[in-house]
């Protein structure tokens, strides 16, 4: 118990330190509308996207996390530039659940657009402060790039993320970068959610808080 209050302590010490406001996350995807709707009031830019969303996601118009891996490393397989192992299955279930926003265990059409324009949005940044030209983001330009990102971070908070996505030289790859990014991008969304008051401060139940934790 003295353990888990420890723990529990420190990391309220770490989150405790730092301003809500400062934090810039997207725009939640729209709900999920009906087709006709869609067809009735979408832009010729949206219409083409839909064209390609239906030949990635299948008959369904779902992706699923094994259909969002193969997607996303078709795509870095393009790209020489950006330094990466592949998005693993465990990312994409991860990034799938915290995209997920109707629960269904598959991103669909504007949940899949809004995290691919933000995927493209931070490829731009993770090129742009790659100052050597290694493919990698190391320890010392991340700071920089999760700030222009739209989430500026404390130092104890930036140490718990490079324990989490980094190597054991403080570099993070593509791959890292963005999982990392959407996972915090989506809690961050959560939190302005249930931040009714807009105060920097959410109070939930046991319950609640598993929800939110446990299937992201």
């Amino acid at each position: 118990m003295f353990l888990a209050q420890k723990l529990l302590g420190g990391l309220v010490n770490v989150i405790g330190n730092i301003d809500p406001s400062q934090f810039i996350p997207s725009e939640p995807p729209p709900p999920r509308r009906p087709a006709v709707y869609a067809e009735q009031n979408e832009s010729d830019e949206e219409r083409q996207f839909r064209k390609v969303f239906q030949q990635l996601a299948g008959d369904d118009m779902e992706v699923s996390p094994a259909e969002l891996m193969n997607i996303l490393n078709r795509i870095i397989s393009r790209h020489a530039d950006l330094k990466t192992d592949g998005f693993s299955i465990e990312s994409c279930r991860s990034m799938v659940a915290v995209m997920d926003s109707d629960s269904t265990g598959k991103l669909g059409f504007h949940e899949f657009k809004h995290l691919w324009n933000n995927v493209k949005k931070w490829q731009g940044v993770y090129k742009s402060y790659d100052t050597d030209g290694s493919g990698l983001i190391s320890a010392q330009e991340l700071p920089k790039a999760f700030t222009a990102a739209g989430f500026p971070l404390n130092d104890q908070l930036f140490q718990m993320i490079i324990r989490r996505y980094s190597d054991e030289n403080g570099n993070m790859d593509f791959d890292n970068y963005i999982g990392c990014l959407v996972r915090l991008d989506a809690m961050c969304r959560a939190f302005k959610t249930l931040d009714k008051d807009n105060n920097g401060t959410i109070k939930v139940n046991v319950q609640e808080w598993l929800q939110l934790t446990m299937y992201s």
